[in-house]
């Protein structure tokens, strides 16, 4: 089959293409940089704002003096549990002596020991109530970290309390905040989005198609990476509406555009065989015959056998015989390629389009 496209129209065809994508790919960035700044009209917030700061500042100074108190009675405990200690090893090695002594003085009946015995007992009873004093110093010093601990506990709780009340109401905040950061994307977006669909509807085939194209792909990266990742989400209700509204539009969109198509090619197919052919794209007639497809119809057609004239589906004449040297040639050629005889005038003209 035939080419019918011109090389270096295809180069110039490609360099368009990347004149578009650059210029989509600039636009892009601006259009980064600017929503990715628009955080920034929006103050961050914090839970301490949303607490009573007065309470809170006294919570904390109780929960620090409380750790303070705390610290300094277990250095006190510390201190009076080693004299408790070593109270109890003087009245236990006091006793012991003591112990011994008894045994030793009942042995020997010795009465002039009378003195001795009440000296050693009252030097017991000393030990034993230095003993008991130092239990009282370490059961004091327990009693003051025991209502440390619990003081810093309740200031703690009040405080966590408090937190919790005011991260319930930052994250009612940061839902609002988030929301008007949308409200400003979407100002942005759509508006973009709009214009773009007005430039693909009117201008996508005009002289400056890649700008026209190069917009389209900018407003398409915008609402889709820009914008849809950020709609929110309460628990899925409000993606799961916007995708069966946008769904439900797009498809009617896509309904109605196929039924105008098919109106469009009933009505196409009625007109004679050569007012079809004049109104078929020369490049478009081509590139679908290259590819086994009626140029008239969009149905497929088996070319490859060299018999086939006329389309089996719709009767559009694909091939004929040239008048000069009857040789079978493509039906939309402008000239014979057996002989070089132009072809009649209700041949199609040529009509390169930006696509």
């Amino acid at each position: 089959m035939i080419k019918a496209g011109r090389l270096s129209e295809k180069w110039f065809h490609r360099g368009l293409w990347l004149v578009a994508l650059l210029f989509a790919w600039f636009l892009i960035g601006l259009g980064g940089t600017i929503v990715g700044d628009l955080p920034q009209v929006e103050r961050v917030r914090t839970v301490d704002e949303f607490m009573d700061r007065d309470r809170t500042a006294v919570l904390r100074q109780a929960i620090k003096d409380a750790e303070r108190a705390a610290v300094d009675a277990q250095a006190a405990l510390e201190q009076a549990e080693l004299r408790r200690q070593s109270a109890q090893a003087s009245n236990r090695a006091a006793r012991e002596t003591f112990g011994n002594w008894l045994a030793t003085r009942s042995v020997t009946q010795r009465p002039d020991q009378d003195d001795e015995l009440l000296t050693r007992t009252r030097e017991l009873d000393a030990l034993r109530v230095a003993e008991r004093d130092a239990l009282a110093a370490v059961e004091v010093q327990q009693q003051a970290a025991l209502d440390a601990r619990q003081a810093r506990q309740r200031a703690q709780d009040e405080l966590a309390m408090g937190e919790r009340d005011a991260r319930v109401a930052l994250d009612q905040a940061n839902r609002a905040q988030e929301l008007r950061i949308f409200g400003y994307r979407l100002a942005l977006t759509l508006p973009l989005l709009v214009m773009a669909g007005w430039l693909f509807a009117k201008h996508r085939h005009g002289p400056s198609w890649p700008f026209v194209w190069g917009f389209v792909f900018f407003a398409l990266f915008a609402f889709f990476v820009e914008l849809v990742p950020y709609l929110p989400s309460y628990g899925g209700y409000v993606r799961y509406l916007v995708g069966i509204v946008l769904t439900f539009v797009g498809g009617r969109h896509a309904i109605r555009s196929l039924q105008r198509y098919l109106e469009r090619q009933k009505q196409a197919e009625s007109q004679p065989d050569n007012q079809r052919r004049s109104d078929l794209d020369y490049d478009h007639a081509q590139a679908r015959l290259a590819i086994n497809v009626c140029p008239g119809c969009d149905r497929g057609v088996d070319l490859k056998d060299g018999r086939t004239d006329f389309c089996p589906h719709c009767g559009l004449c694909l091939f004929h015989r040239c008048g000069h040297c009857a040789s079978r040639k493509s039906a939309f050629l402008r000239f014979c390629f057996a002989c070089g005889t132009r072809a009649p005038a209700q041949e199609p003209s040529a009509a390169v389009d930006g696509r």
